[in-house]
């Protein structure tokens, strides 16, 4: 082999380097769905953990080069410059192994998963790498620099590998749907809204499996990829209700979710100012989430909860056979009564407008669960089940995960973990919960995100609630949390008790201090790591 050639193979240096440190990169990739503005918002919030994995690639790229060239001159013999590229290539394994571990985040939120798109992803990138290092390798010392634009390098495979994306999912969509649809007897429910969909959905599967055999998506599976992989997966020919939580983060979301699932029931939970960031305003979150009564047939029954405002224009608005419920008699057709709320869960009536009434317990905390419990029973009364069957199903009733859920110690503080993702109407349930605890209670939050423009100003505006409900607030983060202390300060909120860190870990070491056995603390919300400020 000669010299030249020794020299070409040492392109493959950044290649590898480059290959093994863009994993960070690809893992906000990830966390934004694989869908580019959100992944380009994403590079813009986390420049180090966007660019310095690049940085980092090139500056190592440099000195192997320099060195490799260097020695590759001396070399006198094939058989040394296969051991030296041999040991330059293990080098560059563990410069690209090093940097990675540098930029990984400690403990992550959501972990990054190598799942098969992954796989194909990185196949596309070390092809695409290996043939824009060898374009460049011309330019000598020079084409060590192109990592730098690793970001745009990596958009640009994932653009390249879109294609082949769309017919793979293309086909586990139609397959997902050819089961499902196959199942002729299926009862399929779609649920959608801006808050509080997750909590319907594993409330309904609990009431209607007081009588049927229930499949729900699990976990916060609501994508047309998560929706057809449950069906693919987990679907069986014995169940007979197949409940579906549909996310929306775009226009066109809940189509999508509709054309896989054709269902003939929809709820709608709430529409509300989220995700504004992809949406930009509440009409276009409107149109979107009425796609799923849109789509249901001319006979199927739809569900609304009246939140004087929105859901209720829509019900209004719809002519298909539709429930309304409430948290209080009106023109609804479920409504509570007698409701008593406490630290320890809520007591009510559940009152139709045919004049049946049922004394209901639940452990969930908060009168909008009261709430989400009434569009459930709705259904599952017009689903057949009987009086003690929807009673006994709601006393099952268990909190999700995350979602105000109370964990009590006996030799420490109570919890409130309400951590998964806060938005106006779920952070002003949450603190009114708060309020329902004895003094001292305390916040420990980074507030709220995905807001697009209204950020700032609905964080002002939570800041002002935290003041009318705590008496210590523990606020995480950096410039994002600026509106939240502003709208504390103007509401009057003692200085002294106010106390900004810059993580959850700080937030730990705070509450170690100050806590007390008595207190009661709750989270709310937790940042996806595409959101922290590093």
């Amino acid at each position: 082999m000669t010299e030249t050639i020794f020299r070409g193979l040492g392109c493959l240096f950044p290649v590898i380097v480059s290959l093994l440190s863009v994993r960070g990169i690809f893992h906000l990739f990830q966390l934004e769905s694989y869908q580019f503005p959100g992944y380009f918002r994403a590079l813009k919030r986390n420049p180090k953990q966007a660019w310095l994995p690049g940085l980092y690639a090139a500056v190592a790229s440099l000195v192997l080069l320099a060195s490799y060239w260097k020695l590759v001159r001396t070399v006198q013999s094939t058989v040394i410059g296969i051991l030296l590229l041999v040991v330059f290539l293990l080098i560059a394994v563990a410069a690209g192994l090093g940097i990675a571990r540098i930029m990984r985040v400690q403990k992550p939120k959501k972990p990054f998963v190598i799942t098969n798109r992954v796989k194909r992803l990185y196949a596309v990138t070390a092809i695409l790498l290996t043939l824009f290092s060898f374009f460049f390798s011309g330019l000598g010392i020079a084409s060590a620099v192109w990592p730098l634009a690793l970001p745009l390098l990596a958009a640009l495979c994932g653009f390249i590998a879109w294609g082949p994306e769309k017919i793979i999912s293309t086909y586990y969509f139609t397959s997902a749907r050819r089961k499902l649809l196959g199942q002729k007897d299926l009862i399929r429910i779609g649920i959608t809204g801006s808050y509080g969909k997750t909590t319907v959905k594993h409330i309904l599967g609990t009431l209607l499996s007081e009588k049927y055999a229930v499949l729900i998506t699990p976990k916060s599976f609501n994508t047309p990829m998560g929706v057809a992989r449950t069906i693919r997966e987990r679907l069986l020919p014995s169940h007979q209700v197949f409940i579906a939580e549909m996310g929306a983060r775009h226009v066109c979301d809940i189509k999508v979710l509709c054309r896989l699932t054709k269902p003939v029931m929809g709820i709608l939970t709430s529409v509300g100012p989220q995700h504004l960031d992809t949406f930009k305003t509440v009409e276009r979150v409107t149109k979107t989430k009425y796609d799923l009564i849109e789509a249901l047939p001319p006979d199927g029954q739809s569900f609304f909860a009246d939140d004087h405002a929105i859901c209720k224009l829509l019900y209004a608005k719809t002519s298909k056979p539709k429930t309304l419920v409430a948290l209080a008699a009106g023109d609804a057709d479920a409504w509570s009564e007698n409701v008593s709320v406490s630290a320890e869960g809520s007591a009510f009536d559940l009152c139709f407008a045919d004049g049946e009434r049922l004394r209901c317990q639940t452990s969930l905390l908060g009168e909008h669960n009261i709430l989400n419990i009434l569009l459930a029973a709705a259904v599952a009364r017009k689903l057949g089940l009987t009086k003690s069957q929807i009673q006994r199903g709601i006393r099952r009733i268990e909190p999700v995960p995350s979602r105000l859920e109370l964990l009590k110690n006996p030799n420490s503080y109570t919890i409130i973990n309400d951590g998964f993702n806060a938005n106006p109407v779920g952070a002003r349930a949450a603190l009114n919960v708060l309020r329902q605890f004895p003094e001292r209670r305390i916040i420990v939050t980074p507030g709220m995100v995905e807001l697009g423009a209204r950020e700032a100003e609905l964080n002002r505006e939570f800041g002002k609630a935290i003041a009318q409900a705590a008496d210590i607030a523990v606020i995480i983060g950096k410039k994002r949390v600026q509106p939240i202390l502003d709208g504390l300060r103007e509401a009057g909120f003692p200085e002294e008790q106010i106390h900004r860190v810059d993580s959850l870990a700080e937030s730990t070491a705070v509450l170690r201090r100050i806590a007390r056995k008595d207190d009661t603390v709750l989270y709310e919300n937790d940042l996806p790591d595409n959101y922290q400020e590093y």
